[in-house]
């Protein structure tokens, strides 16, 4: 069967995410164990206190070892994938999935990347919202004319119907507003700590690039689907160009989802915390299945649930 893995990404964490999985599963207990983001990540994540595990510089580290400890749960059952992708944080996720980056790796890389991104989100008065039922020229054309109040840009197109627009919060307020006028079914406040995946992070992508000179980059050995292209990279495309790239541009999640239909995968996984992507999965390609993994619970009906799946 040709599984594609799509991770999770920021916003969806919560206190005791992966606590029943560490006590049952011995391989998601060796990811965690070794994770050294330099802070007691299986404290921070089983036991909060939650105002600090949301924190970007806690939350980045933690969802991604919570996601590589259940991949490795996943392999040891014989479920892998043919193809992966993420959302945001998530395609850190994808990438150790795809083996570019081992779990430890990827676990130091996220928890660099989630300070550099705090640190230049700071002193931003920021805000994001969530846009149902407008197409994207129409928002496109909200942000644009907010833009004399700072600055608002789309920032992640999600699933047909839900754009996500980011920025300094009076542009973002009246892009909203705008969007509204122009038809949009609803505008939905987002919490958010920084004004993510817009041209303000591009602090964060320059502290990336230093940085990524430090990792060792494995080839990918399955596709990954980049947020910034909507696809696979191509021959003039690197990873760490494309990281850079990513925290200060748009999410194509909806694109990725296509794609991932045009590699005929019979079948989604969504891993980590809630089902907010299998949502968008069955928003964007109705026909294809899409299952959710996040607690111990989950992992034993997987199997079962693969085995019903026909295309």
């Amino acid at each position: 069967m040709k599984l594609g893995f799509l991770y999770a990404g920021q916003g969806v964490q919560h206190v005791g995410m992966g606590a029943d999985l560490y006590a049952l599963y011995p391989e998601f207990r060796t990811v965690i164990d070794a994770s050294r983001p330099g802070f007691d990540l299986r404290a921070v994540s089983f036991d909060g206190p939650e105002e600090l595990l949301n924190q970007t510089r806690y939350t980045q580290p933690c969802m991604v070892a919570f996601a590589a400890g259940l991949t490795a749960v996943l392999r040891r059952l014989g479920i892998a994938p043919s193809v992966t992708a993420g959302l945001s944080l998530g395609e850190y996720s994808a990438l150790h999935a795809a083996g570019v980056l081992d779990a430890q790796a990827a676990v130091s890389t996220a928890a660099f990347r989630g300070a550099a991104m705090a640190d230049a989100a700071r002193g931003v008065e920021c805000a994001m919202v969530a846009v149902l039922g407008l197409d994207r020229s129409g928002v496109a054309e909200a942000c644009a004319q907010a833009s004399r109040l700072g600055v608002a840009e789309a920032c992640n197109f999600n699933c047909p119907g839900q754009v996500v627009i980011s920025g300094e919060a009076a542009a973002v307020v009246r892009a909203a507003k705008l969007c509204k006028e122009k038809g949009a079914r609803r505008c939905l406040p987002l919490k958010v700590s920084g004004p993510f995946h817009t041209s303000l992070l591009r602090g964060a992508g320059d502290a990336l690039r230093s940085y990524f000179e430090t990792v060792p980059f494995a080839p990918p050995a399955i596709p990954v689907l980049f947020n910034c292209l909507g696809r696979e990279m191509g021959p003039g495309d690197s990873i760490p160009a494309l990281l850079e790239r990513q925290v200060q541009s748009p999410v194509y999640l909806e694109e990725c989802i296509r794609r991932m239909a045009q590699l005929e995968v019979d079948a989604v996984v969504e891993i980590g915390p809630g089902k907010t992507l299998a949502g968008f999965v069955r928003k964007t390609v109705p026909g294809l299945p899409c299952f959710s993994v996040e607690t111990a619970e989950d992992v034993p009906n997987l199997p079962e649930q693969l085995k019903g799946v026909s295309r």
